[in-house]
């Protein structure tokens, strides 16, 4: 997460300096906190919490839960993750939902925030958990707020309750009680109202949304920070849990490269919970907040857990059993391929994915340098080729490649590479499902490895390596006769026809002589 990569890198620096000592002193310690708390500090993290948060690192890293460890910079590294997710809320909080629909969610939070996108987020996601929202238009000042919260909910698929223009026009309090009316008389179950922002923490801003909580009683008021405010989030959130008060938490912009400290002090000095984070502009990049998995994101220990969740989502399960009949069957084609890269791209960012990987920080290199675009290009290769040439890759012929190039727009490498990386993903995904363990390429085949079900290796007869068609034809004669000419010739033979050749196979009998082909081309040798 780009938002937490200067910090993740600061500490993966940190923890790297512990492996290399058995036992750690006081001193090991000492300069661990510090760098610590400069990383925090730089991150733009709270003073406070930094101070408590290095307390409480320290106490328990010169305890005897370190000291009698086995290996105590993992020890370490574990004491910093449960801190982190101490800080970052702890448990995983969800949406309260009312016992008698509509539930009524409100958004606060500054101008410039991200509410209004965030409220169609919201609402997509409502519609994937089995929910029907409402977005409710109560932002009637901002310039064609009430305009982008319709494109918004269109581009989502939810409806928009937006009885006044907006722009100044309107009162935002008899809008959100009108939205609670036709609610139920509509039947939706969830109520989004994005209210109002200013540039900076003002008494009308706090009256008005103070006001619409009054009139709608929410279920839940979730303030909406922008995650790259700096050090002015707590100044922030204080001002709003004391004039609105706030139920939980979004973070937004979780994508930017800013130093992101704002994630680690706003549920610690609040009190309040992170229930949802914005990790960027698209309606799908929307998630649930785990402060667990957040704070193994920072530690660079991954986040297997919503990778998976992610690729659940996006994939078909009875699609992806076919195509693992295809594998197993040898009959998966570049149809197959597209259907499997498309199912990859509704995952979203690659680089999130790969991200999300244990490790990742180590390849920050290789990840900026991933052009995601790469996939498109393939599509389109693929998508230029006839349906014949998408199930039998091998009627691919010079002409035909160049043609492809020329439709994609790529060059005829490009279509090479392509068929090549398919055939090798083609064939070791066959092993794999035959149960065995693929040969990877520039790795070698791995020791020991083998796959159910392998045919032994038949001992293939050698032939002859001579260039003389004569000769060859002659040692291949007497190989197929079971007579080992040693790659001498026999005597009495200038050409190798004589001796055991000729004895050993009776005339008219072709298993022991020269097959037709042979002797054509012996014919031919000699010009005849």
């Amino acid at each position: 997460m780009a938002t937490f990569g200067t910090l993740s890198d600061r500490l993966a620096d940190t923890f790297k300096n512990l492996r290399t000592k058995g036992k750690l002193s006081p001193a090991d310690v000492d300069g661990t906190v510090r760098e610590i708390r400069r990383a925090l500090l730089d991150a733009d993290v709270a003073l406070p919490v930094v101070k408590d948060f290095t307390a409480k690192v320290r106490e328990r890293a010169l305890s005897d839960e370190v000291n009698k460890a086995l290996n105590p910079a993992q020890q370490v590294v574990q004491i910093v993750n449960e801190e982190l997710v101490g800080i970052l809320g702890g448990q995983q909080r969800r949406l309260q939902f009312a016992k008698r629909p509509p539930t009524v969610i409100m958004l606060a939070g500054l101008q410039g925030a991200g509410k209004t996108t965030l409220a169609g987020k919201l609402g997509k996601w409502l519609v994937k958990d089995g929910h029907t929202p409402l977005l409710v238009a109560a932002d009637l000042q901002r310039p064609n707020a009430v305009t982008q919260l319709q494109i918004v909910g269109e581009q989502a698929g939810v409806p928009v309750f937006a009885p006044e223009p907006g722009n100044g026009v309107g009162n935002p309090v008899k809008v959100a009680k009108d939205a609670l009316k036709f609610a139920e008389t509509k039947q939706y179950d969830t109520v989004v109202i994005d209210t109002a922002g200013r540039l900076g923490v003002d008494a009308e801003l706090m009256k008005q949304a103070a006001d619409i909580r009054k009139a709608t009683d929410p279920d839940e008021v979730l303030f909406v920070i922008d995650a790259m405010i700096g050090q002015d989030a707590v100044a922030t959130a204080k001002a709003f849990q004391d004039g609105v008060d706030f139920t939980g938490v979004v973070l937004s912009k979780l994508d930017g490269d800013a130093r992101g400290g704002a994630a680690l002090s706003v549920a610690s000095v609040t009190g309040r919970p992170i229930i949802f984070a914005s990790t960027g502009e698209n309606l799908d990049d929307f998630e649930p907040f785990h402060p667990d998995r957040m704070a193994s994101r920072i530690l660079d220990l991954g986040d297997i857990l919503t990778l998976i969740e992610q690729a659940q989502q996006a994939f078909d399960e009875d699609e992806a059993r076919k195509v693992a009949e295809k594998f197993a069957t040898d009959s998966f084609t570049l149809d197959d391929f597209l259907k499997q890269m498309q199912q990859l791209r509704n995952m979203g960012s690659i680089k999130k994915m790969m991200g999300m990987l244990p490790g990742a920080g180590q390849m920050k290199q290789q990840l900026d340098q991933f052009d995601e675009r790469e996939i498109v290009r393939t599509e389109a290769i693929i998508q230029s080729m006839t349906k014949a040439e998408r199930t039998n890759p091998k009627l691919l012929n010079g002409s035909r490649r160049l043609r492809i190039a020329k439709g994609s727009g790529s060059t005829v490498t490009e279509v090479n590479q392509l068929v090549n990386r398919f055939e090798q993903a083609a064939k070791m995904m066959k092993t794999v499902a035959k149960g065995g363990v693929p040969n990877v390429p520039g790795m070698g085949p791995i020791p020991g490895a083998s796959y159910a079900g392998r045919k032994q290796q038949k001992n293939k007869k050698k032939g002859s390596r001579s260039g003389n068609p004569a000769k060859r034809a002659a040692e291949n004669a007497a190989l197929a006769a079971g007579v080992t000419t040693g790659g001498a010739s026999p005597s009495g033979s200038g050409f190798g026809l004589g001796g055991g050749a000729a004895a050993a196979a009776p005339q008219g009998a072709p298993a022991g002589g020269p097959s037709e082909e042979e002797l054509a081309a012996l014919q031919k040798f000699l010009g005849r």
